[in-house]
């Protein structure tokens, strides 16, 4: 089991805004576990604190921009990129200002700072959101989309179009996070030569300059615009006949743009709040889209907070029946377990199948058949019991009982033909012959029954 990480210690950045143009600082804190992502502005009374959401996302042009009340956060894409990709799960992010450095365009800095501080493992478990089905997302006004595919692991595909004779096509792709420091963190933002000044006539990039963003220039101007457009940027005068690139520093890579559209996914999807197992497939995204699609994210995991284990009929067993009777002693009726498909250090997954022969249909109810919750929530101690007693030695010679069993929930009926999957984790380390455990059950995707308990281990007389 994959467990969350934080930061081994903090570290510090210090640059200007991209927008605001002011000189800010930005300190990455370790947090504890199941703290998240969470940004507080030190500049403002009462230093107020912020949580990283898709939900509170006010505004996507030329940036992503937090907003929960009087508190404002933009430009925050660059170091949330860094901190999913580098697999940080929870940090504490200060900030003396609306918004973080923009740096040199890209999340190399911030990566060079993990790597540096290192990372602390924490002793709860990452979850992640597992995509099953095909899921998509098109805006048709502007011919953007994005389709998540399953997979097992995260990995995107990106395809950046624009009506450019210097950046067309082009396609990016990362396959591993492990390879995102390397193949991903360098690639700067960029912009048109033509967008600059509607940019700053509405109060927009007054930070930006050569050295933190790829500024191409593809639409001739004539030469007085140029060199105006060059003094309020504050940078020297060049040819305006001369097309390209307009930068200090040379492209990283042929397709930094479409590397730098990836970077600013993984930032923006950062927000949906855990990770995600799935294959991303982007065209001409951008944070309004990647924004949308976060949301769609959130909506889809608020309806199943808690997923359902993969099932596949077709997978032999971890044990079946009779490996499971050398474990229990429970016998017809009472063996409400029939095979165990997945077993890990402190979980286990198992599968009832419910049929119309059970001998508690005849009379729970005759006609109208459900399986009693009773019955759902022994099934669950039955495979809990079975997670114990695999971990300890002569297991036939010991037997579980329930002691406590607590926040029990019935969600749905549970009738003949469903199958009914459980996964059982441990609360805590087993002590002094006391187990306490989590039980989830579903019915396909659908959670159907849930129940916390406590289970004493004893040696059989």
């Amino acid at each position: 089991m994959i467990k969350q990480q934080t930061l081994n210690g903090a570290f510090t950045l210090s640059g200007k805004g991209l927008h605001t143009g002011l000189e800010l600082d930005v300190t990455f804190n370790p947090a504890p576990e199941n703290h998240g992502y969470k940004i507080q502005r030190t500049d403002l009374e009462g230093q107020p604190t912020i949580e990283v959401n898709a939900d509170l996302v006010a505004q996507t042009n030329r940036g992503t921009v937090i907003v929960k009340g009087d508190i404002r956060i933009s430009t925050v894409e660059h170091g949330l990129a860094a901190l999913f990709a580098m697999g940080i799960d929870n940090c504490l992010i200060q900030v003396n200002g609306p918004e973080f450095p923009i740096l040199d365009g890209s999340a190399k800095l911030y990566v060079q700072q993990i790597e540096s501080v290192g990372f602390k493992e924490q002793n709860s478990p990452r979850t992640y959101y597992e995509i099953k089905h095909k899921i998509e997302f098109r805006d048709e006004e502007t011919g953007s989309s994005i389709i998540v595919l399953p997979d097992d692991k995260f990995s995107l595909n990106v395809m950046v179009s624009y009506d450019s004779e210097i950046i067309n096509n082009q396609f990016a792709t990362l396959e591993d996070m492990k390879d995102f420091g390397t193949e991903i963190a360098s690639a700067r933002t960029f912009v048109f030569v033509h967008e600059i000044e509607p940019l700053l006539n509405a109060g927009l990039v007054k930070g930006g300059d050569l050295d933190n963003a790829i500024v191409i220039y593809e639409r001739q101007l004539d030469q007085a615009k140029f060199d105006n457009l060059a003094d309020i940027m504050n940078v020297e005068h060049q040819s305006a006949t001369k097309m390209g690139y307009l930068n200090h520093k040379p492209l990283v890579w042929s397709n930094e743009c479409a590397r730098h559209k990836l970077l600013d996914i993984i930032g923006d999807l950062a927000l949906i709040g855990k990770p995600i197992k799935g294959r991303i497939i982007a065209t001409r995204p951008g944070h309004t889209i990647n924004n949308k699609f976060a949301r769609l994210m959130r909506k889809k995991m608020r309806k199943h907070d808690v997923q359902a284990p993969a099932y596949d009929i077709d997978t032999p067993p971890v044990m079946d029946v009779n490996q499971i009777r050398h474990l229990l002693p429970h016998r017809y009726p009472f063996q409400l377990v029939d095979k165990i498909i997945e077993i890990g250090g402190d979980y286990i997954v198992g599968v009832k199948q419910v049929t119309s022969n059970e001998p508690f249909f005849q009379g729970h109810f005759p006609q109208e058949p459900v399986m009693p919750g009773v019955l759902q929530i022994e099934a669950a101690a039955q495979i809990g019991g079975l997670l114990v007693l695999s971990s300890v030695a002569e297991p036939e010679s010991y037997s579980t009982y329930f002691m406590k069993i607590d926040n029990v929930k019935f969600r749905k009926k549970v009738v003949p033909g469903d199958t009914l999957v459980y996964r059982v984790s441990m609360i805590s380390p087993v002590r002094r012959g006391i187990a306490s455990m989590q039980a989830y059950a579903f019915v396909g995707e659908n959670c159907v029954a849930e129940a916390t308990f406590m289970a004493q281990i004893a040696k059989n007389k």
